[in-house]
């Protein structure tokens, strides 16, 4: 079976303004998003790709465009599935104002009982782009063969949800894991099981050191710098990453 690639896309402007953006139109990346992009393809280089697979979402797609570039004769696919979480009313709203609802303490502790307001839940966000996994793994093998490479861009929470499912983790377990912006995962799959090979590399270990303490009074929500060293919590939709 299929060796899947797992990019997240670069850095948005949404990440770097603390905002959720779920669906919402006109996401782009910003300045270091557009540059974690442009790397992507050397950091490639050596993977002899069959097909890509993105999300329909603009920063996805901005993602991509660099490679796509660079190898004008790979197969380009969009596939809602591996779109975002449908977060509904949370979309668009600051995560340090999103970290006072009381559906937030569930987002961290049980997602699996997560259902947003006007959105999806997470149950159903993961079973979706499960879904897609398995029916680009088939079609990726039947057409190019059980040894193929493919890769996927999406977004931190869906990445995140495939992960868990990789490595046979309940949901509820999911936000252990950290998936950085332009971050690369890879998933081999067997008949038995998948391989989680690599896992959120970013070949940047700087991200690894601690950030600076915060001055009294700052906000300290979820995907506003919060790390996981000080409050525990993770952040909802996949963070900046790196300062």
């Amino acid at each position: 079976m299929p060796t899947l690639i797992l990019v997240r896309h670069g850095r948005s402007t949404a990440n770097t303004a603390g905002v959720l953006a779920g669906w919402t139109p006109g996401v782009a990346l910003d300045e270091r998003g557009t540059a974690q992009a442009a790397a992507l393809p050397g950091r490639l280089a050596a993977l002899p790709l069959a097909a890509a697979v993105t999300s329909p979402l603009q920063r996805c797609q901005e993602t991509l465009a660099p490679l796509l570039a660079a190898r004008p004769e790979l197969p380009l696919h969009t596939d809602e599935r591996i779109g975002e979480c449908h977060y509904g009313d949370w979309s668009g709203r600051k995560l340090a104002e999103l970290a006072d609802e009381p559906l937030m303490r569930v987002v961290q502790q049980h997602p699996s009982a997560a259902a947003f307001p006007g959105g999806e839940s997470m149950r159903s966000m993961q079973a979706r782009a499960v879904d897609a996994v398995r029916d680009w793994n088939a079609r990726i093998e039947a057409e190019h063969g059980a040894d193929a490479v493919y890769l996927m861009c999406s977004h931190g929470d869906i990445i995140k949800a495939l992960i868990a499912d990789a490595l046979g983790m309940h949901l509820d377990l999911f936000q252990r894991i950290s998936v950085e912006p332009c971050s690369v995962t890879a998933v081999r799959y067997t008949q038995l099981r998948p391989f989680v090979v690599r896992l959120g590399d970013t070949g940047d270990f700087g991200s690894l050191v601690p950030l600076a303490p915060r001055e009294e009074g700052a906000d300290e929500g979820p995907g506003e710098g919060a790390d996981a060293g000080r409050t525990g919590d993770a952040e909802v939709g996949g963070g900046a990453g790196a300062p």
